[in-house]
């Protein structure tokens, strides 16, 4: 045999919801798997690779440098045994960029505490208290280490990013946003770039960086480079703002910045929004009955009270549920 792959599982679906405690966690039995075959095939000079067929982030941090490689193949169905074959012989080069982070333990997940809602064993009521502080935006916010960020994705090859170029470094309506991306390993690879975008936070709470585009290289060749191009308009620029019942863009400095993920960034550069922007205005709608507290917020407040330095809210609504 040449390496060694062991395959941990999971399933999951409608009416089939994650269980933490036993879902997240490896269990000790697939712990001792991962790690005496990791320490025979070591012996033996030769390499061992565990393969996530999953549904979601797992526990990866006590266990991720046993392995020579980690390959999170979700759940593949029918073809998912060819497809892994070819990304392991290099067929393929993977390309795949995590689209959820992998927190280092169940705890740092910032609803952890209030997931699914009260009561626990039969919840009626489920409170985001998170707000906008959701996944990666969480983490890079309150500076909560992971094992592996949003974003994040390895390839054969490795990518060099250089002149990022603003069309423009005051907001004229449009900002068009330019990076060079080199292939400078020794095969042949693609690279899903990342714009994160961070903002004023002066009458609002915002996150450190929100995602505001990504786009895919094509096949690089050892050497090649190609330029690609993102659009900034007034709807990536805005947040919603409770108070007035609007998206609005604060006015000042946003920081533009291009990673390989949420917490790798390689290039930056800013531009300046001279005065504040109302992009849209809607109505107060869908208004919870009780007061909600969350992340950012200095006092509780029932959603479209009109109060000057009032935080934004996306997802934090009071659910009702009633079976």
């Amino acid at each position: 045999q040449d390496a060694a792959v062991i395959t941990i599982g999971r399933i999951s679906g409608e009416l089939l919801d994650r269980i933490a405690s036993t879902d997240y966690n490896l269990s000790e039995a697939e712990h001792r798997l991962i790690e005496r075959v990791c320490n025979a095939f070591h012996k033996a000079g030769k390499k061992t690779v565990v393969v996530l067929n999953v549904c979601g982030p797992v526990e990866t941090a006590s266990w991720k440098e046993l392995p020579d490689a980690i390959l999170l193949s979700w759940q593949t169905g029918q073809q998912g045994g060819a497809a892994v074959a070819e990304l392991l012989r290099g067929t393929v080069n993977p390309s795949g960029k995590l689209p959820v982070s992998y927190p280092v333990s169940y705890a740092d997940v910032p609803s952890s505490k209030s997931f699914p809602g009260i009561p626990a064993d039969l919840p009626v009521n489920s409170y985001y208290n998170e707000g906008v502080y959701i996944g990666y935006r969480y983490y890079t916010t309150y500076d909560v280490p992971v094992s592996y960020p949003f974003g994040y994705g390895l390839s054969y090859t490795r990518f060099e990013y250089s002149d990022l170029t603003l069309s423009s470094d005051s907001f004229p309506g449009r900002i068009d946003v330019s990076v060079k991306i080199s292939n400078t390993g020794k095969v042949a690879g693609k690279e899903v770039v990342q714009l994160y975008l961070t903002a004023p936070a002066v009458l609002q709470d915002k996150p450190e960086r929100e995602l505001k585009g990504f786009a895919k290289t094509r096949l690089l060749a050892p050497g090649e480079s190609q330029v690609l191009t993102f659009t900034l308009d007034p709807r990536s620029l805005c947040s919603f703002r409770s108070g007035i019942s609007s998206w609005v863009a604060e006015a000042g400095r946003y920081e533009v910045k291009i990673g390989a993920s949420s917490q790798d960034i390689r290039q930056r550069a800013s531009f300046t929004l001279g005065k504040e922007l109302v992009v849209e205005k809607l109505h107060d709608v869908l208004a919870p009955n009780v007061p909600i507290k969350d992340m950012g917020t200095t006092s509780a407040k029932v959603l479209g009270t009109d109060q000057p330095f009032d935080h934004y809210h996306e997802l934090d609504y009071k659910f009702n549920w009633h079976w």
